[in-house]
């Protein structure tokens, strides 16, 4: 029974140390996420401060991001939509 307890200590031992690492590598991304964001309010303040509608820079990053076919896709079902409801 003893060899079964210290089988235990070692697993918890080894668990508890991965899981201070996984605590720590989060907290680290953390901090790296909050001086990513910092920046980007930054870019945003510089953008809006040169007259640039900031509203429509983070749409158009939006947009850059999606698959060129699936936005093609949403485009089509929203002038489907306006068409439909007479907004066009």
């Amino acid at each position: 029974m003893a060899d079964d307890a210290s089988n235990i200590d070692v697993l918890n031992s080894t668990a508890q140390t991965q899981l201070k690492t996984i605590i720590e590598r989060i907290e680290r991304l953390e901090e790296d996420k909050a001086a990513v964001m910092a920046d980007l309010k930054e870019v945003f303040a510089e953008a809006k401060g040169n007259g640039f509608d900031v509203k429509i820079i983070r749409k158009v990053v939006r947009i850059r991001k999606q698959d060129t076919a699936k936005r093609q896709e949403e485009e089509a079902l929203v002038d489907l939509y306006m068409s439909a409801i007479g907004g066009l």
